[in-house]
């Protein structure tokens, strides 16, 4: 037993390596695979690569190669799948294979399931041997048990069919993602190190938003085209404007689809970066720190989201009130340039319209409102599931996070959702009292910060716990994942249960 054990820890020691040095390297750890792998799988993938691109075509020859190359990477440590997951929640969050094996998987299907195996091969085989629940594991278990009791319920009226199920177990999986960050970034280089690949995505769907946005309309129409190979919308349809309006202003989508999506992405990419900036040991070298920042917040201004600006200024507030007095300036001077700039005036006019109720969009959330609140009050407890409503006179959906809890899960799930971000709050703000190193503490606020500005747009929209968006339920809970690991990684001792 004896020599097992030090077997074991002899392997555990060469998985944790690579990743263990990267709090000295910016964009990767030391290589993990030896040189004559990692040389054959390049050869490998570049022949691949080359006959594909002879049978397939460039884009989807690229794609497969670069598929094999990131599962090779997952298989062989848990930590490059969060690179993948990051990859495909900020950049191709809606793209499927280009082929069907019954169904066509989508690459966040992959990216989860790859993430989700390797985690577990590992606990059953003893490499890990412990469990990392924390605090929180059990509020947000019974989030999860609460959701599956709610979904089964619904089905008595309303059947699923197979695409409804697949995309209610990716919000299961992505609710459940929580457990797989506890338990897999367990110190400060591995915070780290994720925190970098979380930043370094969500500028690349950043920049591709100010891309799209930039170039000529047929080019970008051009663009989506080559990815409806991949099920994204394609032609000049795929393009959004403000209240619909061909003729009117441009929204940004970037790869999202939806522009408001978008604006929650930036949201949580902005937010992150927010402390980054002021910190005296940021992650990344400040310039280029300040530069993704910016690239992130115009990609949230072109998506005309009023809910994500207003999610964005509320993680700048919290942060600059709890910590970083710095951040103040940087806010007057969004404030000042959104009020005063002649570019910006018709922001301006959209925002005074949804305070006033006056626009068609905001008279609609207020026909969802109250709809809501009639079939919740129908069935207040566990809600009406997933599937649809038992009723004709009513329907599933409303643009607000909590109503659509309330609707799907009832009372009881929503409560249950407070709950657990009570728990969450209590937690990040006990270790926030404690003495906490400058980057670790960056990680943390930053994370909260843009935990708080997503539940602030989650008053205004739905995305956060929608079928039609899987990803950014995955991406809430990676955040929330990631704020409660750098509280247990900051102190050890408390929350390992």
């Amino acid at each position: 037993m004896e020599s097992v054990s030090r077997a074991r820890s002899r392997q555990g020691g060469w998985l944790q390596e690579g990743y263990l040095r990267a709090q000295e390297h910016l964009f990767a750890p030391q290589p993990l695979v030896r040189s004559g792998a990692l040389g054959l799988l390049l050869l490998a993938g570049t022949l691949l690569s080359t006959l594909g691109i002879g049978i397939a075509g460039p884009v989807v020859a690229l794609v497969a190669a670069a598929a094999i190359i990131g599962l090779a990477l997952i298989l062989n440590d848990t930590h490059w799948g969060f690179v993948a997951l990051c990859g495909v929640l900020f950049l191709l969050p809606f793209a499927t294979l280009p082929f069907s094996i019954g169904f066509k998987p989508t690459f966040l299907d992959l990216a989860l399931a790859a993430l989700f195996f390797v985690w577990l091969f590992k606990w059953i085989v003893g490499w890990q041997e412990d469990f990392v629940g924390s605090p929180l594991g059990l509020p947000v278990l019974l989030f999860l048990l609460m959701a599956l009791f709610s979904f089964v319920l619904g089905l008595s009226h309303s059947p699923a069919n197979a695409f409804l199920l697949r995309r209610f177990l990716e919000i299961l999986i992505g609710v459940a993602l929580f457990f797989v960050v506890v338990n897999t970034v367990r110190s400060e280089a591995e915070a780290f190190w994720v925190s970098r690949w979380v930043l370094l995505a969500g500028w690349g769907a950043a920049a591709v938003a100010v891309l799209f946005y930039l170039l000529p309309q047929e080019r970008t129409v051009w663009i989506l085209d080559q990815l409806a190979r991949f099920d994204y919308p394609g032609g000049a349809g795929a393009l959004r404007f403000i209240e619909d309006d061909p003729n009117g202003t441009l929204r940004a989508i970037g790869t999202a689809v939806d522009p408001n999506v978008l604006g929650g992405m930036m949201i949580l990419v902005a937010a992150l970066l927010l402390p980054q900036l002021v910190s005296s040991r940021p992650l990344l070298p400040r310039w280029l720190t300040l530069g993704m920042w910016l690239t992130a917040v115009l990609a949230l201004y072109l998506t005309y989201s009023r809910s994500a600006l207003l999610g964005l200024a509320s993680s700048l507030v919290l942060l600059a009130l709890l910590k970083y007095r710095r951040l103040i300036p940087l806010g007057v001077a969004g404030l000042l340039c959104l009020l005063l700039l002649p570019v910006t005036q018709e922001y301006v006019a959209r925002l005074l319209e949804g305070f006033a109720g006056q626009d068609l969009a905001t008279q609609m959330r207020f026909g969802e409102y109250k709809d809501a609140l009639i079939l919740i009050g129908r069935y207040p407890f566990f809600g009406v599931g997933f599937t649809g409503t038992p009723d004709l006179d009513l329907y599933l959906g409303v643009s607000m996070l909590y109503l659509i809890i309330a609707e799907t899960m009832g009372g009881v799930g929503l409560a249950i959702f407070v709950a657990v971000l009570a728990v969450f709050f209590v937690l990040v703000k006990r270790a926030w009292q404690r003495t906490l190193d400058d980057r670790m503490e960056a990680l943390l606020l930053g994370y909260t910060g843009a935990v708080v500005g997503a539940l602030v747009s989650g008053i205004f929209d739905h995305y956060w716990f929608n079928l039609t968006y899987p990803h950014m339920a995955v991406l809430f809970w990676l955040y929330v994942g990631m704020a409660t690991a750098v509280t247990l990684a900051a102190s050890p001792a408390v929350g390992r249960k």
